[in-house]
């Protein structure tokens, strides 16, 4: 286990939003103060993005055309990260990965790797680097904005999105920006995990 602290992350000291109004909470916050990063942390290992077209290929069984509509969005993610480069900041993003990879993540990573290779930040850690973060239940879903903002995102019992809890006290923000950045520093880079664990995969035989 790494030499972080674990942060306090009290639910009842944070605003419950619905999923349209996080979303619309969220596209209002993005571009706040200039020069803050942004740091993302993922611990599941699956979701549903039915909002996804790539994803709903996936889903349906066509591997080749998810893959290729993830290829898709390179244009439009070049974009999003050539703006934050002009507000000078960067997103991070900490994905921890279970292996055996199960097909959900092995479709998920094809996108990361496209976002690493638009300019994110994005490093994998195994369940060997949080084990004992663990103790009392998963690590939360989380994404900070602006330097003012923190989301613990919500999903439902399927894996699709429900909202999230926001939080705006700037303790709460930091030290949760802290662990996140501790894991990061122990991470692999997304470009050579996916070389090492990802290119050599089959396609999926079954969506998840």
């Amino acid at each position: 286990m790494l030499s972080l602290e674990l942060p306090v992350l009290d639910i009842s000291q944070g605003d419950r939003l619905s999923r349209d109004t996080y979303r619309a909470d969220f596209r209002e916050r993005v571009w706040d103060d200039e020069g803050h990063d942004s740091w993302k942390l993922e611990r599941q290992q699956h979701f549903q993005e039915p909002g996804s077209d790539s994803w709903k290929a996936f889903s349906q069984g066509d591997w080749e055309g998810a893959l290729r509509l993830i290829e898709q969005r390179r244009d439009g993610l070049l974009q999003y990260m050539g703006e934050a480069a002009k507000r000078n900041f960067s997103l991070y993003r900490v994905r921890v990965v279970e292996e055996p990879i199960v097909p959900y993540l092995q479709w998920e990573l094809h996108l990361l790797r496209l976002r690493a290779e638009c300019g994110e930040r994005i490093r994998v850690v195994g369940p060997e680097h949080i084990r004992g973060f663990e103790e009392s239940g998963p690590l939360p879903e989380l994404v900070s904005l602006g330097g003012r903002t923190l989301y613990k995102v919500v999903y439902d019992s399927r894996g699709i999105s429900d909202g999230a809890v926001r939080f705006v006290d700037p303790d709460v923000l930091t030290r949760w920006e802290e662990f996140i950045e501790g894991l990061y520093e122990a991470g692999e880079e997304m470009s050579s995990y996916f070389e090492r664990k990802v290119a050599p995969l089959p396609p999926p035989t079954a969506a998840e």
